[in-house]
């Protein structure tokens, strides 16, 4: 039976989490996989049930305590990240503190320390307002490249170029159908190079020309803002295109 690589992703996590569960059921301690698996498996089943995405995430850190998994796992796995399948579109499910309050302990394994100081947050460099053309919910994540985001988003696509959203990482925003959003926007860091998104760069973001073939990759494809963009016009009017599932894939 061929099955695509998410496919696959899954079965592994549900075959794990399966094995997970025997052990817990003889009495047996969970470790790090063990553990992980279990709970991100029971909020991708909380999702196929019908759950909203806060309750599904609240399914799954409700699913071990601490004293179910073996020493130092509750030190470690601090958050579980899983995307899952929900009547709406994909949507990453981020599970913190998922055995519940733990006493922290500074110096476990894999402990984080906080800096003395404390690091501001970073002000958005760009600003705009964003419309939902499609007929279903859009969310995006925080580090996916914004100009890269569903084609039924009406936006200025030329000043959302190598930007994504100021949201903490692991966060995403929603835009429902005919809401109008503001959304701020911060340069993406490091090498600046975009790899997937929805293939209109592929490379990296301040090479020569790349914006401009960006620009005309996206027109080509309907990608609203974009052709109004390369004439120099702005975004004003939505036009034609195809909508796409809810969520966008998360970078980082």
């Amino acid at each position: 039976m061929p099955l695509t690589p998410a496919e696959r992703d899954r079965l592994l996590l549900f075959t794990t989490a399966e094995l997970a569960r025997t052990r817990l059921a003889r009495g047996l301690r969970l470790n790090v996989p063990e553990a992980t698996a279990l709970i991100a498996d029971t909020v991708c089943e909380a999702a196929r049930d019908g759950l909203r995405l806060a309750q599904a995430v609240e399914r799954g850190r409700g699913v071990l305590a601490p004293d179910d998994v073996l020493p130092g796992v509750a030190d470690v796995v601090t958050e579980i990240h899983v995307e899952a399948v929900f009547d709406d579109g994909t949507r990453l499910a981020v599970i913190t503190a998922p055995f519940g309050e733990v006493e922290s302990a500074d110096t476990a394994p894999g402990a984080v320390l906080p800096h003395a100081d404390t690091v501001p947050e970073q002000e958005p460099a760009v600003t705009l307002e964003v419309r939902n053309t499609a007929s279903v919910p859009v969310s995006v994540t925080s580090h996916f490249h914004f100009f890269e985001v569903n084609p039924r988003l009406a936006f200025d696509r030329a000043a959302a170029y190598g930007q994504r959203l100021a949201v903490p990482a692991g966060s995403s925003t929603r835009f429902d159908p005919g809401a109008v959003v503001e959304v701020g926007l911060v340069p993406i860091g490091g090498e600046r190079i975009a790899i997937g998104f929805a293939g209109l760069v592929d490379g990296p973001l301040d090479a020569p020309g790349a914006k401009e073939e960006a620009l005309r990759r996206a027109a080509a494809c309907g990608y609203l803002g974009a052709e109004a963009a390369r004439q120099g016009t702005g975004v004003t009017q939505p036009g034609s295109g195809v909508a796409q599932p809810e969520t966008e894939v998360s970078h980082p």
